[in-house]
């Protein structure tokens, strides 16, 4: 009896792990082959490009990266030509591309756009840093007082949270965050809540063994001391 409940504790133990590593393994594969820059410049199946005449196509034109140069180099030369006239018209290309094109574009006008249309993703991370500035004429008396005020939001959180306000919750901002937790695409794994039923049998199994073992033990007994009165 416990010999069979062991089997098959045993059977339902290794049966689980394989199904949710199959799962796993699957998820993986969902995954986007894509990660980083240097993997789209690793292949030429999925193209690329950028706003043109904007700073990002100016960033690969003018980069010393050997990557980057690459990356660069394959854009000129791609026909149809992968730059767009506007960043609104890089968007609906990625979409409609259904994964065959990537948009290269500021990380800030990214963060807008994914945040409101579901169909998006960001892949990696910042290539490059830079500030944003205010344009002021030579010598211009409001010069020191903006750059103040600008440091003091900066230092004070203000310029964050309104950052939060209107990427994150005005304006359709935040529509996709729902979204992203239901459709997760990572294998959850194995809790006790997930085996718990197979334990139960286990130990129902050793319970009833255990009764049986009591039940044939004084059986014996009995038969022993009755054998040996006659």
């Amino acid at each position: 009896m416990v010999a069979g409940m062991w089997w098959f504790f045993t059977l339902i133990m290794i049966s689980s792990y394989t199904a949710n590593l199959a799962a796993f393994l699957t998820v993986e594969r969902m995954d986007s082959p894509i990660e980083s820059a240097e993997d789209l410049a690793k292949q030429t199946k999925i193209k690329y490009g950028a706003l043109r005449g904007g700073s990002t196509a100016a960033f690969f034109r003018d980069s010393n990266f050997s990557t980057y140069q690459r990356m660069w180099s394959f854009m000129e030369s791609a026909r149809p030509s992968v730059f767009t006239a506007s960043n609104i018209e890089g968007v609906e290309r990625v979409v409609k591309g259904k994964g065959s094109y990537a948009f290269l574009m500021e990380s800030t006008s990214i963060e807008y756009v994914i945040e409101r249309n579901c169909e998006l993703t960001q892949v990696g991370g910042m290539l490059d840093s830079k500030g944003y500035g205010i344009a002021m004429p030579p010598n211009s008396p409001f010069r020191t007082a903006i750059s103040g005020a600008v440091l003091k939001l900066q230092e004070e959180g203000k310029l964050h949270i309104l950052k939060t306000r209107w990427w994150k919750e005005k304006r359709g901002g935040g529509s996709c965050r729902d979204e992203t937790s239901k459709s997760s695409s990572t294998a959850n794994e194995l809790g006790l809540a997930n085996v718990g039923g197979v334990f139960v049998v286990l130990m129902g199994g050793m319970g009833v063994a255990c009764v049986i073992a009591v039940c044939e033990f004084v059986w014996k007994s009995r038969k022993v001391a009755v054998e040996e009165r006659y």
